[in-house]
């Protein structure tokens, strides 16, 4: 059996899942008004602003911090309620037929994302996607805790992908995986068929040196009104390059967590 793995944020989507739900979240009273007008900074940010491992680590602690305490039935239905909305216009076509074309071929198809689990789920339902490796919050009595149970990111995405291959018997080397970001490489180095799509610098240089395929991807469109026809299209020819994009899943979120966790590092 094969496969194909699919990052979400800059590879599925142009966007940053977890920062599209901000205005829903503000509406709900989940975060302030501050940190929203923050993330609208923040998407410029992403454009322009790479991810190294510091930038990663103090990414999760924000978003822990924030998220300590919440509902975990709140959250779920949101997100169940407007992910689709609030994704809807960002999704890539070439993404949406790429996941087509693995499933003509019969490969199972997954998206792997550091995003939370709560969020990537009903996306995976929407694109008609096998299954998840994501981000898992540690929840008691109902609400998170401000810890995590798994980080999905770096080495941990690479392992999670080969624990899932030999428990389903996939044959990781006739795999194929697609990502933006240099935080990604031991996931793009667990498969036979790795792919650069939207590369940063640092990955474009590794995918020109050891001649991966590289993907440029430039077409969002509205998900509902064009996925159920991608299923009789052929895969969408591309030009190979690179955009000056972001590296990590969430950097976004980094930035417009940053001054509420040194503002209020106490709050719930």
């Amino acid at each position: 059996m094969e496969a194909a793995f699919f990052d979400l944020d800059k590879t599925i989507i142009s966007r940053s899942s977890s920062l599209a739900l901000s205005r829903p979240m503000y509406r709900a009273g989940m975060v302030t008004r501050g940190q929203l007008l923050r993330g609208a900074y923040a998407q410029l940010v992403y454009a322009l602003v790479g991810a190294d491992e510091r930038k990663m680590e103090r990414l999760k602690e924000g978003l822990l911090q924030l998220t300590k305490g919440w509902d975990r039935a709140e959250v779920e239905r949101l997100v169940r309620d407007v992910i689709v909305d609030v994704i809807d216009p960002y999704v890539y076509q070439e993404a949406l037929d790429l996941i087509a074309e693995h499933r003509r071929n019969a490969r199972l198809v997954f998206i792997v994302s550091s995003s939370p689990e709560e969020v990537v789920r009903p996306l995976a339902r929407h694109f008609g996607i096998s299954g998840v490796i994501a981000t898992r919050a540690r929840i008691e009595d109902g609400r998170y805790t401000g810890e995590l149970d798994f980080y999905c990111a770096g080495e941990a995405k690479a392992q999670a992908i080969r624990d899932l291959a030999a428990r389903a018997g996939i044959d990781l080397g006739a795999s194929y995986a697609y990502s933006d970001s240099i935080s990604d490489l031991p996931m793009l180095e667990a498969v036979g068929h790795p792919v650069a799509v939207n590369p940063d610098r640092e990955l474009r240089k590794v995918a020109e040196e050891r001649g991966w395929e590289i993907l440029d991807f430039r077409s969002p469109v509205r998900l509902r009104t064009r996925i159920a026809r991608t299923a009789g299209q052929p895969r969408t020819q591309v030009t190979a390059g690179v955009v000056a994009a972001a590296a990590a899943a969430g950097i976004l979120t980094w930035v417009w967590l940053r001054s509420r966790t040194a503002r209020a590092p106490q709050a719930a």
